[in-house]
């Protein structure tokens, strides 16, 4: 168990609200009454228990799993164990937590390598594997003797981990550790030898954290928590933005849609139900009051007719956009309960209707994916073309648009200096309910370039920035609600 250097009773509230101001500025939802919470919870740990302090923090102000990730870092920033001197003999600070017993085996100096050779280092790092302590302190003289720090040197700790982590070697370490394996005795049959490279690549991995972890708290100790804090925050999900997301981020998004619908969907259901009542009857409260000697004891209301608006989402799918547009049709789709109907049409320089794919289907991704294979949408040479897939649009489908019909554009109107026949939008805000577009780019990068969002802007409701799911997520409670 790791133990927690406990500050004074000042100096941890001080801690804490820096924290929670730190987890709130990376984009967590933390309410006072959480923070309240969270320290309650302290009153009922013992402090000096690192973990136990960490999931008490964790369960009061963390309430999605996608935010876990940012919660471990500013934790590990705001809450950092004394490092490590990997180079001092007596074992390091006293007040070390983990006590400072040298590795057995250590390498001159208090290197993680030095002249050992592969054998040893393996020997060493199988018995770091064994204690958490242990690891922590093989960790620290690694990166005292490979980072290659300096206090106030002015680079990232990606640089220092790439340095280190090529020093160790751990890819050919666990190779190594597998021919010392196979070696010694052997494997019975193929799943032993798989569960034991998966074992030891589990252990090597904590390696690899725990070098960071250390790293980490050596920046912390050299910058300050703040500063730190800042330099290593991490995107939420919901804040990544759709066209700069890379893989990693876009499969957080993927994941992040389903539950936002859901959320969504029971958020808007509730307001709906609390909307039901309608306008105060004035005629039929006065004669039901007439029971009550004229006193307006029972007012009534009259019985509302609330309607379910019709949605037609009209997207870009070119390159630059696709990702954004992938995003908010599955969005869109995912809420279609809330919708009277929803119609979705896509378009390059040529423009089809592809609501089909997502009728009946389930999985809203595998819907994408026929867009992408099966949609017709190219006209000409697959650059995009505003004004030709509008002009076609009102030409094709103008005359299914309806007072009901409430129209969502996606784009960053980038025409590549074609015409923008902005007319056509004219025409369909005189029919629809609502026309809105929604733009992927800052709205400083608007009216740049081949840039014609002004030219429409004129003719909708609204034109919105919608960069990223949260954003996306404001513009779709917006929309419902008118």
């Amino acid at each position: 168990m790791t133990a927690l250097e406990v500050p004074a009773p000042g100096r941890m509230l001080d801690l804490l609200s820096g924290f929670v101001h730190q987890l709130r500025a990376a984009g967590l939802p933390v309410s006072m009454t959480e923070n309240l919470d969270a320290m309650r919870a302290l009153e009922y740990i013992d402090l000096e228990d690192r973990s136990a302090f960490k999931t008490a923090l964790r369960a009061t102000l963390v309430k999605h799993a996608d935010h876990e990730k940012a919660f471990d870092i500013l934790f590990d920033v705001y809450f950092a164990l004394q490092p490590y001197d990997a180079d001092d003999g007596d074992g390091g600070p006293a007040a070390r937590p983990g006590g400072g017993v040298p590795i057995p085996g250590s390498m001159p100096g208090g290197g993680a390598g030095g002249d050992a050779s592969p054998e040893e280092l393996a020997a060493m790092l199988m018995r770091a594997l064994l204690d958490s302590d242990a690891l922590r302190r093989f960790a620290a003289a690694a990166v005292s003797r490979h980072a290659g720090m300096e206090p106030g040197r002015p680079v990232g700790g990606t640089y220092y981990l790439y340095r280190t982590l090529r020093a160790l070697d751990l890819d050919g370490l666990l190779d190594r550790l597998m021919e010392r394996l196979k070696a010694e005795g052997g494997f019975a049959d193929e799943l032993e030898e798989r569960l034991a490279r998966e074992e030891l690549a589990a252990r090597i991995q904590r390696v690899r954290e725990e070098v960071e972890a250390e790293i980490r708290r050596r920046l912390v100790a050299d910058r300050g928590a703040e500063a730190m804090a800042r330099s290593l925050r991490v995107k939420l999900p919901e804040d990544v933005e759709f066209m700069h997301a890379s893989r990693d981020e876009m499969a957080a998004l993927q994941r992040a849609i389903g539950p936002l619908a859901r959320a969504l969907a029971a958020r808007l259901s509730m307001r709906r139900r609390r909307h039901r009542r309608g306008q105060l009857d004035f005629r039929a409260t006065v004669r039901r009051s007439l029971a009550y000697g004229g006193v307006p004891a029972d007012p009534r209301f009259r019985r509302p007719h609330p309607s379910k608006p019709e949605i037609m989402v009209v997207a870009d799918i070119s390159g630059s956009v696709a990702s954004f547009a992938r995003f908010t049709l599955q969005l869109v789709h995912a809420l279609s309960s809330q919708f009277s109907r929803v119609r979705s049409f896509v378009f390059i320089d040529g423009i089809d209707e592809v609501t089909a794919f997502f009728e009946g289907n389930a999985d809203l991704g595998e819907a994408v994916k026929r867009i992408n294979t099966e949609a017709d949408v190219v006209w000409v040479d697959g650059h995009s073309d505003y004004g030709h897939a509008f002009e076609v649009f009102h030409s094709r489908w103008a005359s299914e648009v309806t007072p009901k019909t409430s129209m969502i554009i996606l784009g960053d109107a980038r025409n590549n200096y074609h015409a923008s026949q902005s007319w056509v939008l004219a025409e369909l805000r005189k029919t629809a309910r609502h026309l809105y577009w929604i733009d992927p780019e800052p709205a400083a990068y608007w009216n740049t370039g081949d840039s014609v969002i002004a030219d429409y802007a004129q003719h909708c409701d609204g034109v919105y920035e919608c960069r990223n799911l949260r954003q996306l997520e404001r513009f779709v409670e917006a929309v419902i609600e008118s």
